[in-house]
């Protein structure tokens, strides 16, 4: 009966929580450039050089995160956590990737600014410039295998034209059902396009997923009163980021006017010190969205500091993990209908265009500042495409050359 168990579970879970911890900390430690290249960096690593899943489930999963709110780079790594090794390996992968930026804001937080102003600083557009390369190799392999024909292509094309001319993240949620929509009524059932692979499948209980969409609504709709009628500060700064964590599409920089409404507008954090961590924020790796372990730490009522900082990092990001653990069971089934097939042909040469759109604005324009950048991100996207090195080792290479001659 033990054996029987042990294989099971070998059967579900494919890998163990240090794997996923360990990878995913080395992502936490070098994935630059926000949320798309995150997406380009988990690519190299989970469908190209682990081979955790094929490029069809990740630009699946893709689609999936960017219909949620939260941040949707962190959304698709706990994903793969949980696929990887459970419920386990969804907290490894969300706490590997998460701890690098949430220390160093923290630490940036507690008046470590010896570094001065890192928004000029030669290795930090060394690490945009490297960006694009990321993101460029993401794209140029999910277009081949997601929009291999005219119809996909044109799809492509199309949102990314609707997503540059309307950069909204509402618009890329409209993008995404838009072209599901285009697919089923317009491309052929791709046989192809059936995954019954068993490393994909997420067994997650109907019943959790229920009680997690559940418990994501009633947070959402009774901290405010509990916050309200305790009066009770730690509650209050926990329903402030939950909320932020809650009702933001698309992630990244798109929190940004909100928490500025809930912490400047409100006097919990003074405006030069929201502008000042926001500069810092840009400097460290990972998700933007440990902006909160910051804004925490150094709120002007209620708990600061390491205590703070706990609070709002775990409540900005509850909201996420409460969706995917949610959505699993039934997203699972979903994308293995015919029907549902079509559709997601089409949504994934969607995302292929959402990336090429992002892939322009911000990540070009703010990566290609110069020639010698446009040269770092050419001499990093031929390391990437030819010579196959790891994603972290161009990235600091990069660093250096930026350091060097930037």
């Amino acid at each position: 009966m033990h054996t029987s168990s042990v294989e099971d579970t070998a059967r579900r879970y494919p890998g163990t929580i240090a794997e996923v911890f360990w990878v995913f900390l080395r992502l936490g430690l070098t994935s630059f450039g926000g949320p798309v290249a995150h997406l380009g960096y988990f690519r190299e690593a989970f469908v190209e050089r682990r081979r955790w899943l094929d490029d069809r489930a990740y630009a699946d999963l893709v689609a999936l995160c960017q219909f949620l709110p939260g941040p949707a780079s962190s959304q698709v790594g706990m994903a793969l956590g949980l696929q990887r090794a459970g419920f386990g390996g969804l907290l490894a992968a969300w706490v590997g990737f998460t701890l690098p930026s949430a220390l160093l804001l923290l630490a940036f937080a507690y008046g470590v600014t010896a570094f001065g102003d890192f928004t000029e600083a030669g290795w930090l557009h060394g690490l945009k410039a490297a960006a694009v390369a990321v993101v460029a190799h993401a794209l140029f392999g999910m277009a081949r295998t997601l929009t291999p024909d005219a119809k996909r292509a044109t799809i492509a094309v199309a949102a990314m034209i609707a997503v540059l001319l309307a950069p909204n993240a509402f618009v890329q949620v409209g993008v995404i059902l838009a072209t599901g929509i285009v697919g089923l009524l317009w491309l052929r059932p791709d046989p192809a396009a059936t995954d019954n692979s068993p490393s994909y499948s997420m067994r997650v209980p109907r019943w959790l997923g229920i009680s997690s969409l559940a418990t994501f609504g009633g947070l959402l709709l009774g901290l405010p009163a509990l916050a309200a009628a305790t009066g009770n500060a730690a509650v209050g700064l926990f329903d402030t980021f939950y909320r932020a964590g809650a009702l933001v599409f698309g992630g990244g920089h798109v929190v940004l006017p909100l928490l500025q409404a809930e912490t400047v507008q409100t006097g919990l954090v003074t405006q030069d010190a929201f502008l000042a961590g926001y500069g810092a924020a840009q400097a460290v790796p990972g998700p933007l969205f440990t902006f909160a372990a910051y804004l925490g730490g150094v709120t002007a009522s209620g708990p600061s500091g390491a205590v703070g900082a706990s609070i709002a990092l775990v409540a900005i990001f509850l909201p996420a993990t409460l969706l995917v653990i949610g959505v699993m069971p039934f997203w699972d089934h979903l994308r293995r209908a015919p029907c549902a097939q079509r559709a997601l042909m089409g949504v994934n040469a969607g995302v292929v265009g959402i990336l090429a759109a992002a892939l322009y604005t911000p990540v070009f324009t703010d990566g290609i500042t110069g020639i010698p950048a446009f040269a770092i991100a050419a001499a990093a996207f031929v390391a990437l495409t030819s010579w196959k090195a790891p994603a972290w080792t161009v990235v600091l290479a990069a660093a250096l050359l930026g350091w060097l001659i930037l």
